[in-house]
């Protein structure tokens, strides 16, 4: 390989690379966008068997961003994956609340994870339409309680906490909500790194539909 190789040079082989290996595969072709990302962000094949997607989705997801609902993450380290200069496009706010001080003040309060605090304030803000999930399961079973019992309607709940103490589980809780549209993987792999990755595929098949209108 040549050391000279430009950044979209190395991506574009990296793309071809994945396809070859892969193969031939029963996913569509935008929604292998998306897992494609996932695979090239892991260097993990795996993704293209344990991808998981709602009906409907993919075109929910990319008209929430279209439209500039805000996005939600559970780690900074999820936020700073996403690629701003395509969040400015479509004017789009994004927050991660694991920081801050009210909500660690209420999760030492009433013993909870900061997680589970930042999904509790984040969920407060109507304008909130994405919520992306990369670390912790704890996050993710909040968010589905809420919008069971709290009547949260997200736009898209990208779903991909990762590790051994819950992260398959809820997971699995995503799938069968019903209400919920999704973006998740089954077991325990995931992370905040692969969450990003699955936002900025939506962002670039957003970005691709607005350049050619409606």
């Amino acid at each position: 390989m040549s050391v000279h190789l430009r950044p979209e040079q190395i991506e574009a082989e990296s793309f071809r690379i994945i396809d070859a290996e892969v193969g031939t595969h029963s996913w569509p072709p935008r929604e292998w966008q998306v897992v494609r990302r996932a695979i090239h962000t892991s260097a993990d094949f795996d993704y293209a068997r344990t991808m998981a997607f709602s009906p409907g989705a993919l075109e929910r997801g990319i008209e929430a961003l279209r439209r500039g609902r805000g996005l939600v993450t559970d780690t900074t380290m999820a936020l700073a994956g996403i690629n701003k200069r395509l969040l400015e496009r479509f004017g789009i706010r994004t927050s991660c609340f694991v920081a801050d001080v009210q909500v660690a003040e209420e999760a030492g309060s009433q013993g909870i994870t900061r997680s589970i605090a930042a999904m509790r304030k984040a969920a407060g803000d109507p304008g909130n339409g994405v919520f992306v999930i990369g670390n912790a399961p704890t996050a993710l079973f909040e968010l589905l309680r809420l919008v069971r019992e709290g009547g949260l309607r997200p736009d898209l709940v990208v779903g991909m906490p990762v590790g051994f103490v819950g992260a398959e589980e809820s997971k699995e809780e995503l799938i069968r909500e019903a209400s919920v549209s999704f973006i998740t993987n089954r077991g325990r792999k995931g992370g905040s790194n692969v969450a990003a990755a699955v936002v900025n595929a939506l962002l670039l098949l957003a970005l691709t539909r607005n350049e050619k209108g409606p």
